[in-house]
């Protein structure tokens, strides 16, 4: 059983990141679902994604998962606010029964630095300073932020500007303002690097009055 971190937040909210080692018929067996995704990788994130929410909360009822019309994945009444993401072979899912929810994983990716100008502005890419853990971390952060905000049409330099960027304790804080949002909201993150990845998590919002 590969679980590779399993932490829970002050709002109650569960997460947890596993390895995928197992074959696909554990992950059908264990949540009682089948897919159509012909990729054989993807069909093992798919399955492992739903697997994870059930190890969260047994009684996740995963037949109802479906898209609102933003796309964003939710189940009846929200019952639990929930996100998923997958970078193989790492698969972190998050569950809370009060709040959105955020949650976002990438192995590194050695094109991360080349790419960073694309979702990061010249004063962001000052903060990462051309590190490639922090700069997957930023692009984390903002895929997290972006999943709690639940709406299309974002652009991640101009929409989602990282206001805060700090190591403590091998945890990163970081602060991200919405822009779309109205009220305009402030998101504070949690994240880290492992050996293999970087993780970010949404932990609170708050509202910001525009003058």
């Amino acid at each position: 059983m590969p679980l590779h971190k399993e932490w829970s937040n002050a709002d109650y909210s569960l997460a947890a990141i596993w390895k995928i080692e197992e074959p696909e018929d554990f992950f059908k067996a264990h949540t009682a679902l089948d897919t159509d995704i012909k990729s054989e990788k993807r069909r093992l994130e798919f399955l492992a994604g739903r697997f994870l929410l059930k190890h969260l909360e047994e009684d996740f009822p995963l037949m109802n998962i479906k898209p609102d019309e933003h796309d964003k994945p939710r189940i009846d009444n929200n019952e639990y606010y929930f996100s998923i993401s997958h970078s193989w072979p790492y698969v972190a899912a998050v569950i809370s029964p009060h709040n959105e929810v955020g949650i976002d994983i990438q192995a590194w990716h050695p094109r991360m630095e080349v790419l960073q100008h694309k979702f990061l502005s010249a004063d962001e890419q000052k903060l990462t300073n051309n590190d490639t853990k922090l700069i997957t971390l930023a692009w984390c952060a903002k895929e997290a932020a972006y999943k709690w905000q639940g709406r299309r049409g974002v652009e991640f330099i101009d929409h989602m500007p990282i206001a805060y960027f700090q190591e403590k304790n091998s945890l990163f804080n970081i602060n991200i303002y919405l822009e779309l949002t109205k009220p305009t909201r402030m998101l504070s993150l949690e994240g880290f690097t492992d050996k293999e990845f970087s993780c970010v998590y949404v932990t609170d919002s708050q509202e910001w009055a525009i003058y």
